[in-house]
């Protein structure tokens, strides 16, 4: 059956089998950030634009990714790559002169593809085994509660405010369904890879039903497909609709959808981290670089044709095995927007891009405690926001809206 391969995109499955994913509502007290936890000033002055990085920051930085190119996740990181990046199609790897608002930085950047590229070892778990790397984006912001006691990481900038997993089901079968409760209050079986945490959340609350949920699901949209649109199935938000009504040839028609964050799982999407130890060391470099991703995240949003261009030759030489075509690229850059996947705050309540709110992580931290207990793999004990997230190297005065 000519189906294309399923985009592994955002989440990777951690070592135990853990794929991370997505999100729900922001608190009310989102004015307050995660910066405030750790007693630090939220940001360097405003107004930051091109850096000169050289003697600051490493010759050349080595950022770790949580899948193969990507252009909803990873598209600011690859918009900072140079003219002529030099690709390494083995060990998939990419290099180029990090280049902010069209200006040599004086130093190279280093994108290295996860997932399958690094056996489907999480990023936390990838920064520990290579000290190398300097940087690591991880697939979904529980991944970093998850490992804080193994692994511990901590977030310097949230590349998505809103995680774009979604369960998706087939609206002529199910024209009664709006929402995953609807999908719940049916029978429907509900496709999912073993392990996902946004799965244990909506069983535990339940959402959906124990007995409806099927963990078996490999990425692929063949089963969906078969079963002519009785299943219903996890997916990517900036992604699927576009495939099935364009590029999967058994099916072209649409699917229909709800993010889990809509149904109240609150995580941030993938997320640049750092090493605790490593952080001091880095912080002189942090305080120049992640303003200029927090400009590229904006610049990315409203000009993104080059980028994508270069995402898709990159993945083409790669040939990972993902499908990753020009026209799911902009079509994720549209929902992105429309569904508000990378807006400056999922509520709301500030104008900076790529901040965290304390009461937000504290929410996370709350639900995946008991969650990652019942699996015998319990976070840091007492774990606090400041643990595992900053907005100190963020510059408040960059948004999509500035």
């Amino acid at each position: 059956m000519p189906v294309k391969n399923h985009l592994r995109s955002l989440a990777v499955p951690l070592v135990a089998g853990l794929l991370l994913t997505v999100a729900a509502c922001g608190d009310d007290g989102g004015e307050q950030q995660a910066a405030d936890a750790d007693g630090k000033d939220s940001a360097p002055a405003a107004g930051s634009g091109p850096a000169d990085l050289a003697g600051v920051c490493p010759d050349t930085v080595t950022v770790q990714t949580s899948w193969l190119p990507n252009a909803t996740a990873f598209g600011p990181l690859y918009a900072l790559l140079g003219d002529d990046p030099e690709v390494d199609a083995n060990s998939k790897r990419t290099t180029a002169p990090l280049v902010a608002g069209g200006k040599d930085t004086g130093i190279s950047l280093e994108l290295r593809a996860g997932g399958p590229a690094i056996g489907f070892a999480a990023t936390s778990a990838q920064m520990y085994t290579d000290e190398d790397i300097d940087l690591g984006v991880v697939g979904g912001f529980d991944e970093i509660v998850q490992l804080s006691a193994t692994q511990p990481t901590t977030a310097v900038l949230a590349l998505l405010e809103k995680d774009p997993t979604m369960i998706y089901w087939d609206p002529e079968t199910y024209p009664e369904f709006e929402t995953i409760e609807d999908v719940g209050r049916s029978d429907t079986t509900v496709l999912y890879s073993g392990g996902d945490t946004y799965m244990e959340y909506l069983t535990g609350t339940g959402i959906l039903k124990k007995d409806q949920v099927d963990g078996s699901f490999d990425g692929s949209p063949a089963r969906f497909v078969a079963s002519g649109g009785k299943l219903a199935s996890s997916g990517y938000a900036a992604e699927d609709p576009y495939m099935f009504e364009n590029e999967i040839d058994d099916w072209m028609k649409p699917i229909k959808g709800q993010l889990v964050y809509e149904a109240g799982y609150p995580i941030y999407g993938p997320s640049l981290v750092v090493r605790p130890e490593a952080k001091a060391e880095l912080a002189p470099c942090l305080e120049k670089l992640v303003p200029v991703i927090q400009q590229a995240q904006v610049d990315y949003l409203r000009d993104p044709d080059a980028t994508i261009a270069t995402i898709v030759d990159i993945a083409e030489q790669y040939k990972g095995g993902d499908v990753l075509t020009e026209g799911i690229a902009k079509y994720g850059i549209g929902e992105m927007k429309k569904l508000g996947i990378a807006s400056d705050d999922a509520e709301g309540k500030d104008a900076t891009v790529g901040n965290f709110e304390t009461p937000r992580v504290q929410e996370i931290i709350d639900i995946g405690e008991p969650i990652f207990a019942e699996q015998k793999k319990p976070i840091q004990d007492g774990l606090a926001p400041a643990d595992v997230v900053t907005n100190e190297f963020l510059d408040p005065g960059i948004g999509h809206g500035g």
